[in-house]
């Protein structure tokens, strides 16, 4: 995700030197983009071939020169067959390729780089910066979630010279994994949105995931800025961290009166916020684009880190109101249905407690008509491990307290939500989503609001392709951000 620019990405020389490579069968003289899957390659880019948890790219290396690839990234292992195929760049292991190519691109830039991470929020924050920013100067993001061990090595390879802004989502399952990744990105500015119990399968508790969190702070440059929840039962241990980083000031973020960059107030609606924020003493007003008391919050980290910069801050507030959540975070779809329509909120891409709760309430928010119902549609949330059934119980409570109507429930840990809810909220029951379809489509009338949510391993999105194949688009999707 970048602005327009003007020159080549890498030349190929530039690439082979920063990866230590050996050159066979030409060296290209221009490289346009960086790929590692061919069905997004586009003619010039160079193909990296890491080898995934599934597939080998090496086995789609004639494919990527196929399809105009400038050259293919192989390792020693495999370059003997494929010297005939066209250009290659050998080196010893692909994947440390990509990191020594992403440390090169980094080393040369001039662009003011934020790091985003938290428990939740990533990468909506990191969206709301690339979108903040981008009418701000040349601007580079990355893809999606693309925040881990190969994702960010990419970005950073994929990044123009030329950039102003780098925006960089850093994401983790197990400690010591945002130290390595942060030391690539070398971020001005680094962000914990805020910290939640996710990934407890491998923690042994909620402090140790701040902890984790708190890494990212030991890749900033020297004297750059720490950004901080104020309202985190975890600040002072976030603190800690950026106390002992080569960070030169910390700023904090809030509805807590001593926060840096604080809430004044927030009206909450359906479809929108309307937010007014004390951002180190200048009063910043202005309409988020999408609602949820969560999204409020992660307003105020994206205020500060672009404060923290020297962004302009009534630029980036004009802009706020044209934020569309992520795909799979809160898309919004209105579908035909018999009598009229009923509107599909797509939370699909991820789940954990936090993010649970807070879409639970962004659809208590939900206008319904009279006849109209709030449905949530979930599936399970992994990763939890001995927490997981307390975790799913409890959400019984949040189902209740936002005025949900029926729950349509999949997966083993989810019966402990279904057995937890009153009986009259209780929709359907089954051991995975799929199950859910024909009960679901049955079930929802004109009128309704759907939220269907659940962790990605769940293959929960599966169900919203169901029903966008079942009930036709009335208008084109829009997005709400719950």
């Amino acid at each position: 995700m970048t602005n327009e620019t003007s020159g080549p990405l890498w030349t190929g020389l530039e690439l082979m030197v920063a990866m230590h490579a050996r050159a066979h069968g030409g060296l290209p003289e221009v490289v346009t983009g960086v790929s590692i899957d061919t069905r997004s390659l586009m003619p010039g880019d160079v193909f990296f071939a890491v080898a995934g948890e599934a597939r080998d790219g090496h086995d789609f290396v004639k494919a990527a020169l196929a399809k105009g690839a400038a050259a293919a990234v192989v390792d020693e292992a495999h370059a003997a067959d494929m010297a005939q195929l066209g250009p290659l760049l050998v080196v010893d292991d692909v994947l440390a390729a990509l990191v020594a190519a992403g440390r090169a691109s980094r080393a040369r830039s001039r662009a003011r780089v934020i790091a985003v991470t938290g428990s939740v929020g990533k990468t909506s924050t990191k969206e709301a910066l690339r979108q903040t920013l981008m009418g701000q100067g040349r601007t580079h993001a990355s893809v999606a979630s693309y925040n881990n061990h190969w994702g960010v090595p990419l970005t950073l390879a994929r990044m123009p010279r030329e950039t102003e802004f780098g925006i960089f989502e850093i994401g983790m399952s197990a400690p010591g994994e945002i130290a390595s990744l942060v030391a690539m990105v070398q971020p001005d500015v680094a962000v914990v949105t805020t910290v939640a119990p996710v990934h407890l399968e491998f923690f042994p508790s909620v402090e140790a995931i701040a902890d984790a969190k708190g890494e990212i702070f030991s890749g900033l440059a020297p004297g750059g800025t720490a950004i901080i929840n104020r309202d985190s039962p975890h600040f002072e241990r976030l603190k800690q961290h950026a106390l002992a980083s080569p960070a030169g000031r910390i700023v904090s973020f809030g509805e807590r009166e001593d926060s840096d960059v604080k809430l004044v107030r927030a009206i909450t609606k359906p479809d929108m916020s309307v937010v007014e924020a004390d951002v180190m003493g200048t009063l910043v007003a202005y309409r988020l684009g999408t609602p949820g008391r969560h999204l409020v919050h992660n307003s105020l980290a994206v205020l500060a880190a672009i404060q923290a910069i020297g962004g302009d801050l009534c630029l980036a507030a004009l802009r706020f109101a044209d934020l569309a959540p992520p795909e799979g975070r809160g898309a919004r779809s209105e579908l035909a249905v018999q009598g009229g329509s009923f509107m599909l909120v797509d939370e699909s891409y991820n789940a954990n407690p936090a993010s649970m709760q807070a879409a639970l309430h962004a659809l208590g928010q939900a206008a319904v008509t009279l006849r109209g119902r709030r449905i949530a549609v979930l599936g399970d949330m992994l990763e939890l491990g001995a927490h997981a059934q307390k975790l799913h119980t409890e959400l019984a409570r949040d189902v209740v307290e936002n005025d949900v109507q029926l729950v349509f429930a999949a997966g083993p840990q989810m019966l402990n939500l279904w057995h937890a809810l009153p009986m009259e909220r209780r929709a359907h029951y089954a051991d995975e989503p799929g199950g859910l379809e024909t009960h679901l489509a049955s079930t929802i009338r004109a009128g309704d609001v759907v939220m269907v949510k659940g962790s990605n391993g769940t293959r929960i999105s599966r169900l919203v392709a169901a029903l966008k194949a079942r009930f036709p688009s009335v208008h084109a999707d829009e997005a709400i951000g719950a």
